[in-house]
């Protein structure tokens, strides 16, 4: 198992004079993209855990943000991820050293080629960086460099069937190592769900690295789902089960608060949460407030996927 120290993680200014040499030589371009994370205390671990080994040659999509990237610092250093704790800046001394190798997502159900996969499997899949908005429902946001690749790309190999109409993700229960998941009042294991339209849809990626790095444990390693528009708690992490299935999914948040979270949680600043508006953002890293996109600034990409619902009743 290959142990990487923190200090040899590419620092955000040599990683952006790095995207602008590969994009002078025509190697990279980048996409759109982001999920759950701010800033809060350094990481205190001498070494991390490897998962799925970022390659050296990444292929990129092909549409620049033109958005200032959220550091690293702050992308692993808040975050919300209740397995570990509901403190976010608490969460990375928590899960330093969360064991990520070996690891193996079972996916089955409604499909005809169940298979079983491991990080040599995952790591066998066309590695992309991909620049993500991430908008929390808590109104924070951020723009991440993700690495890793297309859900379908994934699906395709396990050939869902015709009745098969869902995703259902399960993470790993664990609580002996996820103190988060002793706290009562959650069905754990942490269960989301989308669409099988949404799932195959090309923005959604699984995630297995950012900023040209594996995963950290506090950022969702070894494997993490990423749907940029949505509302971050659809990025499920740390997954170990997806199934299709023919009936919708119950998500965690689902079972916990019904009245403030539903399925499709896209992300919509018309639609206030029960609790607080949408209508704007704070952008972790800086220190005003911005317009909330609808779809998160994806509408262009995937509108078309809810063109027969009541966006107001699409929380």
């Amino acid at each position: 198992m290959v142990m990487v120290k923190p200090s040899e993680i590419t620092p955000e200014h040599h990683y952006l004079s790095r995207r602008e040499f590969l994009k002078g030589m025509g190697i990279v371009s980048a996409s759109a993209m982001v999920l759950a994370a701010c800033r809060g205390q350094s990481v205190t671990s001498t070494a991390m855990p490897s998962a799925v080994k970022v390659p050296s040659t990444i292929t990129s999509t092909p549409k620049e943000l033109n958005e200032p990237l959220t550091s690293f610092e702050a992308i692993t250093n808040y975050n919300n991820y209740y397995e570990f704790s509901i403190n976010k800046e608490a969460v990375a001394r928590l899960a330093k050293d969360f064991p990520t190798s070996p690891w193996k997502i079972d996916v089955g159900g409604l499909v005809n080629n169940p298979k079983t996969f491991d990080l040599d499997d995952l790591a066998k899949f066309s590695q992309q960086e991909r620049i993500y908005r991430l908008r929390c429902v808590e109104a924070w946001s951020m723009v991440i460099p993700w690495v890793g690749f297309p859900l379908a790309e994934l699906l395709k190999e396990v050939e869902p069937t015709s009745k098969a109409k869902y995703a259902r993700f399960e993470t790993i229960y664990d609580p002996n190592q996820m103190p988060g998941q002793k706290m009562v009042g959650y069905q754990w294991p942490y269960i989301e769900g989308l669409r099988l339209d949404e799932a195959m849809h090309d923005l959604t990626m699984l995630a297995t690295g950012l900023y040209g790095q594996t995963l950290l444990p506090q950022s969702g390693a070894p494997v993490r789902l990423v749907v940029p528009w949505k509302y971050g708690f659809k990025s499920i992490k740390a997954i170990v089960k997806i199934d299709l299935v023919e009936e919708m999914p119950t998500s965690l948040w689902m079972a916990a608060a019904p009245n403030e979270y539903g399925f499709y949680a896209n992300v919509n600043p018309e639609v206030s949460h029960p609790r607080w508006s949408q209508a704007s953002e704070r952008r972790i890293g800086e220190t005003s407030r911005q317009k909330t996109l609808m779809f998160n600034g994806y509408e262009e990409e995937v509108a078309h996927l809810y063109s027969d619902m009541d966006l107001s009743r699409n929380y």
